[in-house]
């Protein structure tokens, strides 16, 4: 008897084993809202575009009337104005910069310019009106120079010279503005000038520790092909976005604000002139389009426009977050105000003297 009442103690052994088996199920059960949550995410996207188009297809009325308003029309018109006239010059300013970036070697830049610092800085600003090169292109090419052994002065004027003045630009500007062709002689002048005279402020005034040289080459470690290309859908994406919001502003501009504001705005020049540089600064349009936006800002006087035309290229919101990332934030910091500055008064003596 004592034998079989110690039995039923060893039979509770078993009972652990079923703890484990409840666990693996309870883990498994953790995980099936999870897979639910991201199908569920995967599956919002579609859906809501469906509902996206079905809403639209059932405002098609109001919509197409609110589209068929003058307001509208006009703005429409200004928008695809000014982007057919842009694109194939951008397109055109985004491969030879490509093909200039990826295919002529740093170092040849170094050979030409003169060992003469002073005497480098005009080279590479002609040298910046001789090779085409958008904003995207100018800054990485003006690191790699300085990398090379290039004086920063002669650098920084290339690199303010190439988006601003190439033939690329100088050509679009003459087919946007058919009427003035001193616009193509005053923003060459201007641009030059300031290219200029900011590698000598540079020479004079600038230091060593300032200005933060990149660590390596923009396409190390790809093949020529492939950094060619990624190149130019990189510079056609970007730029063409800023072209597009460009011309949605120039648009906007156009066709929604009261024409009394511009005409006051115009009509004095000082507020004209800055009210354009620093809208310049904002849009940040690529410079292969900035004249075609230009163009379609009537109201301004051509001095207004110039520094339009001067400042953007040269500095603006996306330029300045490159020269940070590439130059270091001390540089664009010191390196921004003084280009703003010294473009916009060299564009009002050049438009005061040109135009």
């Amino acid at each position: 008897m004592a034998i079989t009442e110690e039995a039923p103690p060893a039979a509770a052994e078993p009972t652990p084993p079923p703890k484990s088996e409840h666990t693996s199920p309870a883990k498994t059960d953790q995980r099936t809202p999870k897979g639910d949550d991201e199908q569920a995410r995967h599956l919002n996207s579609p859906l809501l575009l469906t509902m996206l188009l079905l809403l639209t297809l059932l405002l098609q009325g109001p919509i197409r009337g609110a589209l068929a308003g003058p307001v509208m029309q006009s703005w429409m018109t200004v928008f695809v104005a000014v982007t057919v006239q842009a694109l194939p010059f951008l397109v055109l300013g985004v491969l030879l910069s490509a093909a200039i970036a990826v295919f002529v070697p740093a170092s040849f830049f170094a050979r030409a310019l003169p060992k003469n610092p002073a005497l480098a800085v005009p080279v590479a600003g002609v040298a910046g009106a001789v090779l085409p090169g958008c904003e995207c292109a100018s800054v990485p090419v003006a690191g790699a120079l300085v990398r090379r052994g290039v004086t920063p002065a002669a650098a920084l004027a290339f690199l303010l010279s190439a988006p601003a003045i190439n033939p690329v630009v100088l050509t679009a500007t003459a087919v946007a503005f058919p009427r003035n062709p001193e616009m193509v002689l005053g923003r060459l002048v201007a641009g030059l000038l300031v290219a200029c005279a900011m590698g000598w402020l540079w020479l004079r005034l600038g230091r060593a520790d300032w200005l933060r040289p990149p660590a390596r080459a923009s396409y190390e470690g790809r093949g020529r092909g492939a950094a060619f290309w990624g190149s130019v859908r990189h510079d056609v994406m970007h730029a063409g976005g800023f072209l597009v919001v460009g011309a949605m502003a120039a648009a906007t501009l156009k066709a929604v604000v009261p024409q009394e504001w511009l005409r006051a705005a115009a009509g004095n020049p000082v507020v004209s002139v800055l009210a354009l540089a620093v809208l310049a600064v904002l849009l940040s349009i690529c410079s292969e389009a900035d004249a075609f936006v230009a163009a379609s800002l009537s109201q301004f006087s051509l001095t207004a426009r110039l520094a339009f035309l001067t400042v953007g290229p040269m500095i603006d919101l996306k330029l300045f977050a490159m020269q940070a990332g590439t130059f270091g934030r001390g540089f664009a910091l010191r390196f921004a105000p003084a280009t703003f500055t010294l473009a916009v008064l060299v564009a009002v003596l050049t438009g005061a003297v040109l135009l």
